[in-house]
């Protein structure tokens, strides 16, 4: 093996596919695998905030401030003041990441709009004959996620007998921590801290081996946020719940992207109506943010509600999925 940080012609070649396709992740993830070496090389990148990661931070505290000042609706150029941009850098900004305006956007995150959606989408969300009807983009997560539940011998003793690479990344949502087993991801959430960002996963499965290894599990994982989905590759999560946890998340891979749900819809869709403090509780207890979507899930009043992960990125999860699904709306 090359030494620390040193690759040899053929090496390097084989992570061009990977380094074009994932600049930000490939920049400071720290460890790859390599399919045509297949010992796993060490890459040290120094760690700084990417325009990926300096963008988010900026759209979010302009969701904050719009969500903050919703009443006196403020105007672009008001917005723009208040994150240190020109207004035509804000809007040019914004379009970029969201894929689509300032104001398209503010219409999408709108309580009308939630509510709209709700009342329209609702009653057949969970229909097969309306599922077949939509487009594989928006059935994302369906189409490409499968859920496996860990056996109690994989658990037991702190996950004693689990074996969990784990690196951290970019996103069009802040910076992320993924993990994954042998079979699938086990672990995915937003966190600029990364000592806090481990110090959590590892409390999730105390007596596992970790090691800081990006591989072909979390790769594809990861391949989610990119815009280009016709190239995703199948998703496994391989998760420690209860069985009624593994039904709630599995229900929620069902919501379509760019559409909502309530914690009541997805109880009737498990035959138990009068489930829905359970179903919350099922869903603030999900252990992998973004793959399993529940951001799409909100109060019946149209509020956005709470999120693990703080709720204006729920608020850009929902705008950003939106505008993708809506082209021509």
């Amino acid at each position: 093996m090359p030494p620390i940080g040193v690759m040899d012609s053929k090496a390097f070649a084989c992570f061009a596919p990977l380094r074009d396709a994932w600049p930000t992740i490939f920049a400071y993830s720290g460890f790859f695998e390599c399919k045509m070496y297949p010992t796993f090389v060490s890459l040290h990148y120094a760690r700084m905030d990417t325009q990926e990661s300096l963008n988010y931070n900026r759209i979010a505290a302009a969701i904050d401030y719009i969500k903050t000042n919703f009443k006196q609706q403020p105007n672009l150029d008001e917005v723009a003041e208040k994150i240190h941009l020109s207004p035509a850098h804000f809007q040019r900004l914004f379009t970029e990441w969201a894929g689509t305006s300032p104001k398209k956007f503010l219409q999408y995150i709108s309580i009308g709009h939630a509510k709209e959606m709700l009342r329209d989408k609702q009653a057949t969300l969970f229909d097969a004959a309306f599922d077949t009807g939509l487009s594989s983009t928006s059935r994302l997560h369906e189409l490409f996620v499968n859920i496996e539940g860990m056996t109690p011998a994989e658990y037991k003793h702190g996950g004693k007998s689990l074996s969990i690479n784990y690196s951290f990344a970019e996103s069009p949502f802040g910076n992320l921590i993924v993990a994954a087993t042998s079979k699938g991801v086990c672990y995915m959430a937003f966190d600029d801290d990364e000592a806090h960002a481990l110090s959590d996963l590892k409390s999730k499965f105390p007596n596992a081996a970790f090691r800081q290894r990006l591989d072909l599990v979390q790769q594809n994982a990861l391949f989610i946020f990119q815009r280009d989905w016709s190239r995703l590759p199948e998703i496994k999560l391989h998760l420690k719940g209860t069985a009624f946890q593994l039904k709630v998340w599995e229900a929620l891979l069902k919501i379509p992207m760019g559409h909502l749900s309530t914690y009541g819809t997805i109880a009737q869709s498990l035959q138990q109506p009068k489930a829905s403090r359970a179903v919350g509780t099922a869903i603030g207890s999900n252990p992998v943010a973004f793959l399993i979507p529940c951001h799409r899930v909100i109060q019946s009043t149209g509020l956005i509600g709470g999120y693990m992960w703080g709720s204006t990125r729920k608020t850009a999860m929902i705008g950003w999925e939106r505008a993708r699904t809506s082209v021509g709306d």
